[in-house]
């Protein structure tokens, strides 16, 4: 399970730094591409975990 709950995350993240770089704010967009990359890792990271299952 642990596989899904991170790629949920890492989906929601980088939605949100999506929007947030659409933002006319430097600083939010900023925050956009960090939250972004936050939620790429995420996922990769479900994914490490579905290939080698939920024991580590």
């Amino acid at each position: 399970m642990g596989e899904f709950v991170d790629k949920v995350k890492g989906n929601v993240n980088e939605a949100i730094g999506n929007l947030k770089q659409k933002s006319d704010n430097p600083e939010t967009k900023a925050e956009g591409v960090a939250q972004e990359a936050k939620g790429k890792a995420q996922q990769a990271a479900g994914s490490v975990k579905g290939a080698l299952g939920d024991d580590i």
